[in-house]
């Protein structure tokens, strides 16, 4: 299957269980994937896996909330391929806790990592999306549309997200450029793990969304035909358990 083959594809987040299954599915599909994210020794262990088996993967670390490390990225990409064809975020932070007594610091750490350091990436990479017809993903959170209870302070920058998508959708659709919004609930990764222990809840990885549920869904938006545009996706396990 080689429906995305010789496109340029650049997934933030990458060394995470969501973001490394979305990197997976691209590469699956024929994409070069520049596997961006914190921990390179995550990212070249994906990296080895998918050059076993003949893809196409580079590693690239940075940190979203270093501008340097942004502007280091979109100078590689423009530089070394003069165009980008995906864009996926995936890459964030979150914490939890009650508004009232939660640290202002908890909201400056997200606000950085999960809205200004995404603006401030797809800013710099809007004209190489530009050159050939271009897709961006913005992997969000269910609490991104409802806000739950000690989740404020991460609710309020998923929301800021969904309105970054929004606005971006309606100012570049014109230009050819695709912008997808999808929405998980709890999925099998460490981050729901250790979000579990927090709350003393028992961790049962089976009947949560699995990484590569959500890898399926953005895969299958982005390889649409360019006459339809699928906006937001909302996916939650089948089992309610929390």
């Amino acid at each position: 299957m080689t429906k995305l083959r010789d496109q340029i594809a650049v997934v933030s987040g990458a060394s995470g269980g969501i973001g490394g299954a979305i990197a997976t599915a691209l590469a699956q599909e024929g994409a070069r994937v520049l596997l961006v994210g914190r921990d390179r020794g995550k990212l070249e262990t994906l990296a080895g896996k998918l050059q076993a088996a003949s893809l196409l993967a580079q590693v690239w670390p940075m940190d979203l909330t270093r501008d340097e490390d942004i502007e280091h990225l979109a100078h590689g990409v423009g530089t070394e391929f003069g165009r980008l064809d995906v864009l996926v975020h995936c890459a964030g932070a979150i914490d939890h806790g009650k508004l009232e007594d939660a640290p202002i610091e908890a909201l400056d750490r997200q606000y950085r990592a999960n809205v200004r350091g995404p603006m401030l990436l797809t800013q710099k990479l809007l004209p190489l999306l530009k050159k050939p017809r271009g897709q961006v993903v913005f992997v969000n959170s269910s609490v991104g549309l409802t806000a739950r209870p000690n989740t404020g302070h991460f609710s309020a920058t998923q929301h800021a997200f969904k309105a970054m998508a929004d606005a971006l959708r309606d100012e570049v659709n014109g230009d050819g450029v695709r912008v997808l919004s999808v929405y998980p609930g709890r999925t099998a990764t460490p981050r729901i793990e250790a979000l579990h222990a927090k709350e003393g809840r028992p961790y049962r990885p089976e009947v949560l969304l699995q990484p590569e549920d959500v890898a399926s869904v953005v895969l299958n938006a982005v390889t649409l035909p360019w006459t339809a545009e699928v906006m937001n996706i909302s996916i939650r396990p089948m089992q309610k358990s929390y």
